[in-house]
């Protein structure tokens, strides 16, 4: 037990003591090196890099060993809280390294037999993913929603190790993510989850996710679902008590409960609903219990969210569409991609807001671009994150239809998808 607090103690930022600095090295699927001796390896790489501004990724090595056995090494989450990402000497600060593996099967489902039918009850995942890499970092927002939902997971881990007693202060690994759909909050549930495996993999050998589904649960035989609730849960006790493993059940659209159970108040179902409703309330209250677990919900319909669940849920974070800042990181991160792969070329510098608000967004040779940018950034307002990953590749295949494209070619034909997108919403409007 004390090795594991002394882990998590690693793992979590330093209040008090030197900040701690988060490293992800990816292990290459087919290395069987150990873990120390790549431990020793990544140290050495960044006793050679002290000094680095905000996250940063090696891709490329000296070292034959790292070059043989090793993907990546990438110091993370620095901008999380640091709205203006500084210098950070990396000999200050306490490294905590994690060391992983990505899983290249892909999701399983979990199949609940009926006489009647096969029922897909939930898909299943082993974390960390290969589907689900790099999904954190694509994910913009404008508040702190990714550090606090970290923060709070690894509260729950340390008042659990300490013994606190839960009936003095209460907590129950529930954790609500409502808003709008198209904003990110199932993909941010996966990708909080895949980064909290990664994050306690010196605690746990790996995770596991299971995607509820909540729509073949509530089947139109009611008085089969409560068997069915049963049977799922049964199957996710199971993974819990894998002390080796930690558990995140997710559950999509969780007003499909509280549907369920108004139906019944109403009168226009058996009453067997209310009873399955319970149930998956009660098996939520059963394994929250556990360490090990973290239950992860969304909602697109805030007002519709079941009170009774409500209550359950330690975190009730808000994701809304993202305002013009978030939206040109965004497609910052895109024109980064499309350079890369060289759709956009030849390869140009474009500045950051920050930059440009250092420079007071004076109009140069160096700024034009990013000025532009910024002004279509502002008028993609109101349009879902969803919506705005889709728009590069609607840019290129309305206005472009080339292999490649200089950068200012490519920014007029995104200014031009972005408007075309609200005319077509203004026309969609106008059929409802």
């Amino acid at each position: 037990m004390d090795e594991a607090v002394g882990d998590l103690k690693q793992a979590l930022p330093c209040v008090a003591e030197s900040p701690a600095v988060h490293v992800e090295v990816l292990q290459r699927s087919g290395s069987t090196a150990k873990k120390e001796d790549i431990k020793m390896n990544v140290y050495k790489l960044l006793n050679r890099h002290n000094i680095v501004f905000g996250d940063y990724v090696w891709t490329e090595f000296d070292e034959p060993f790292l070059t043989r056995n090793v993907q990546s090494v990438s110091i993370v989450d620095t901008e999380l809280k640091a709205k203006d990402p500084q210098p950070i000497d990396l000999s200050t600060c306490t490294i905590a390294l994690h060391i992983f593996q990505l899983n290249e099967e892909g999701p399983s489902s979990e199949n609940l037999d009926e006489e009647t039918e096969n029922i897909i009850a939930a898909s299943h995942w082993v974390l960390p993913a290969a589907e689900f890499h790099g999904l954190w970092d694509s994910l913009v927002y404008d508040v702190e929603v990714k550090s606090h939902l970290l923060d709070y997971v690894m509260t729950t881990l340390l008042f659990s190790d300490k013994n606190v007693d839960s009936n003095l202060i209460t907590w129950n690994r529930v954790v609500l993510l409502h808003g709008p759909p198209g904003t990110g909050k199932t993909s941010l549930c996966k990708a909080l989850a895949q980064k909290l495996t990664i994050r306690l993999s010196s605690r746990y050998r790996y995770g596991q996710l299971i995607e509820i589904n909540s729509h073949s649960l509530f089947s139109k035989w009611f008085s089969e679902s409560g068997k069915l609730v049963t049977k799922m849960f049964q199957k996710i006790q199971d993974l819990i008590d894998d002390k080796e493993a930690l558990v995140f059940v997710l559950i999509d659209e969780v007003e499909s409960l509280t549907a369920a159970r108004n139906a019944c108040r109403a009168g226009a179902e058996p009453s067997d609903a209310i009873r399955v409703v319970n149930a998956v309330l009660t098996q939520i209250d059963q394994i929250k219990r556990h360490s090990n677990v973290v239950i992860l919900t969304t909602s697109n319909i805030t007002e519709k969210i079941d009170v009774a669940f409500v209550d359950r849920a330690d975190i009730k974070q808000y994701i809304g569409p993202p305002s013009a800042a978030a939206i040109f990181r965004i497609y910052l991160s895109c024109l980064e991609e499309l350079m890369k792969c060289q759709i956009i070329y030849p390869r140009q510098q474009l500045l950051t807001l920050r930059e440009l608000e250092m420079i007071g967004f004076i109009e140069n040779n160096v700024s034009k671009l990013s000025l532009l940018l910024s002004e279509i950034s502002r008028k993609s307002e109101g349009l879902s994150g969803r919506v705005l990953r889709k728009l590069p590749f609607l840019a290129h295949a309305l206005y472009i239809q080339a292999p490649s494209v200089t950068i200012e070619g490519f920014l007029q034909a995104l200014s031009l998808a972005v408007d075309k997108q609200f005319e077509e919403k203004k026309k969609l409007s106008a059929y409802v």
